[in-house]
């Protein structure tokens, strides 16, 4: 299996499943209102793989999915278990921390709250354990973990968008009882908040 990050096929697959127009007047003009256009997607995705594709985060075998619904914790055993391997391939180490970061603050509509994302200290003591465990050794230093948490702050654009992208698509294609259209906007407007910021640090 090649160990390419799987993020980017990914997303131009979802890009590629995106309508034009959309099946109803109605879906197109609510997408309109919201995203403008597909071209004016596909030109983020271009300047988002530009500026990501030089991060330094090595490449592993990853989840891609983890959010807490995934996440089984047996209390009795004290183990901890994923399930849903759905989208697991090679990604980038910092965006499956930072995808699991992301969906601490809520996946149903009306419960989603951006006050329950992690704060800097809570992601420096994660990273401190998981550097421990990917590296074996006792004690990551600070420079060691400030590295992995800049560029989780960064692979969460990624994150924001790759889900944005997925939920138009469910948008025009699934039957579930879901708004995704509204989840695409609060996924992909949190990514327009962080953009310009963490492009600054890239550029």
């Amino acid at each position: 299996i090649p160990k390419e990050p799987f993020v980017w096929d990914k997303i131009e697959q979802f890009l590629n499943l995106l309508p034009d127009p959309f099946s109803s007047e109605e879906k197109q003009a609510r997408f309109t209102n919201s995203f403008g256009s597909i071209t004016k997607l596909r030109i983020e995705y271009e300047r988002l793989k530009t500026l990501l594709s030089k991060t330094e985060s090595p490449i592993v075998f990853a989840h891609n999915d983890l959010l807490l619904g995934n996440v089984i914790y047996n209390k009795d055993e004290g183990t901890i278990s994923f399930i849903d391997y759905e989208y697991a391939a090679y990604c980038y180490q910092a965006f499956d921390i930072a995808n699991h970061f992301n969906e601490f603050v809520g996946l149903s509509i009306d419960d989603i709250d951006y006050d329950r994302y992690p704060c800097e200290e809570f992601q420096f003591d994660w990273i401190k354990v998981y550097l421990a465990m990917y590296l074996d050794i006792d004690h990551p230093t600070e420079p060691q973990i400030r590295k992995v948490y800049k560029e989780v702050q960064q692979m969460s654009l990624l994150s924001h968008f790759l889900w944005g992208i997925w939920s138009l698509v469910q948008y025009e294609h699934s039957d579930i009882d879901f708004d995704f259209v509204r989840y695409a906007e609060i996924r992909l407007n949190r990514y327009y908040e962080l953009r310009d910021k963490i492009f600054k640090q890239l550029s």
